[in-house]
Order: C-alpha cells, then structure tokens, then sequence
C-alpha cells in the first residue's frame, strides 16, 4: 500500500467477462484473461485477488491454469490474495491452509480469505500458519451480498444478557488475535472482509477498534460494480480507512482488454484523491 496505493484488483473470469474480451469460455481463456490483466498491474497496482471458483469450474485443467496465473502475478511483484472462502473443522482447514499458505506448494498465495461460520476456534491451524509462514488470512465478517444480514446481524445471548452480533463478534476476535500476536509489527496478519455498502452500526462493526495498532486489515468488496463509491473509502471506514484494501473486480475489466489501462488509471487517480 506504501508503493502502489489501497487498490486490489480482482481476476474473476465470469463467462460474460471472457466472452467480452473474445475469449473462449475455458480454463484457456481463464488462463489468458488473468496473463493479460498481471501485465496491465505490473509496477502499478499492488494487489490481486483471483477468485478461486471461476478456474476451479473447469476441473483439473482451471486448476493448472490458476497455478499459473499466481506464479505469474508473484512474479510481477503482486501480492496475491486467494479468495477461497475456506470454512470447515480443523483438520480439514487445516488441509485446505496447506494448499493455499504453505510455501512451494502449487496453489501458493500470500493470503487465502477463510469463512468464520464454522466456529473462529477451528481457526487454529491457519492462523498458526500465517505467523510461521508470514501469510495473511482474511475472515469473512461482513459480506456486501444482503442475503447473508440474516447471519450477521444475528446476536448472541448469554443468560438473559444480548451481546454482540455474529458480525460484530468476528471482526473483534480478529482484532483480538492482531494484538496478542503482533510481535512488534503495526499491521495484523489476520485482516477480515467488510463489505463497503455494508451498515456497520446495524452489524455493530467498531471500525476504531480495528484501527488499534496493531491495525486490522480490512478487505473491502462492494465498490463499484455494487454500488459502493471509491470516493467514500474514508466516509465508510472511518479510522480504519487507512487499513482498506479496495477490490474492484468487474468494474475495472467489463471494457475489455483495450480499456483495461484506462479503467486502472481512473481508480488510481480517485483513490489516491480519496486517501489524500
């Protein structure tokens, strides 16, 4: 964020999306579709996040062709988020950090984002994995999808006492964990996902607590092709603005591979007037 600004952009080959670049629907054009894009960012944008299910529908082949692209993207110096939603017991995510944290396997990134629902406890091996590793995870919180307000909104109960929404709670425990094992580091290893057109107050979010050092990253879907402003970043998140990462997936490539320079060039420009 210190070299390239707050903008992370998302490889998300939805079957429109390659059929607007001319490209065939397959892990081949998966494959070129995400090449292209690594070397429009390279020396300009800092961060990418390929989203895992648009390579992994074309079976074995998506997979091989994902590999590349993050060998690719980690050659040009992008730090790679792999958005693969993870959520499950234990041992079995723990399986699933080994594929995506632990260096030299095949789908290696530098941060996975992982689904709390399961319990944060069963956090455990992957959150053991970002410190022995240098990784990052990224905890769903609160997702811009409105279907999800039932869950997150939801509050827990102890004794006759209400305490804090499922939401509220996960974006705390992360917090938690940031300063209990940052080691000296001014930014948490364990950052957590904060939709932008999300109401923070209904999922009683504290964004100034997540700005404590050490700071809490957060990663923010929800501008642009959803509605969110990239003007608004800090109207949003307050005193964690500082912390956001902003994802732009369809908005930045829906014109193309032509337009792709000029859509990069745009969102810099704001989000640089926007963090001014």
């Amino acid at each position: 964020m210190d070299r390239y600004g707050h903008l992370c952009v998302g490889i998300d080959p939805h079957t429109y999306l390659l059929e607007k670049w001319n490209l065939p629907v397959s892990a081949v054009g998966a494959h070129e579709f995400g090449l292209r894009i690594i070397e429009k960012l390279e020396n300009r944008v800092g961060i990418v996040k390929p989203q895992v299910a648009f390579y992994e529908r074309f079976g074995a082949s998506g997979f091989k062709v994902l590999e590349d692209v993050f060998e690719a993207a980690r050659a040009a110096g992008l730090i790679v988020i792999a958005d693969v939603k993870r959520g499950d017991v234990g041992s079995t995510l723990e399986a699933y950090s080994e594929a995506w944290l632990t260096p030299g396997m095949p789908l290696e990134a530098d941060a996975m984002t992982i689904n709390p629902y399961q319990g944060f406890d069963t956090f455990r091996p992957p959150l053991e994995m970002t410190e022995k590793y240098h990784k990052g995870l990224f905890v769903l919180a609160a997702t811009s999808n409105p279907e999800s307000a039932s869950v997150q909104t939801a509050r827990r109960v102890r004794g006759s006492q209400e305490g804090r929404t499922v939401a509220g709670g996960i974006a705390a425990r992360a917090a938690r964990w940031n300063r209990e094992h940052s080691d000296g580091r001014t930014k948490g290893s364990v950052g957590v996902v904060i939709g932008a057109t999300v109401d923070l107050e209904m999922l009683d979010i504290d964004v100034d607590d997540l700005a404590t050092e050490p700071d809490t990253p957060i990663l923010a879907p929800g501008f642009g092709h959803q509605g969110a402003n990239f003007a608004d970043v800090r109207r949003i998140f307050g005193k964690s603005a500082d912390n956001v990462i902003v994802t732009s997936s369809r908005a930045m490539v829906e014109d193309g591979h032509d337009g792709l320079d000029r859509a990069i060039d745009t969102q810099l420009a704001t989000l640089e007037t926007a963090f001014a």
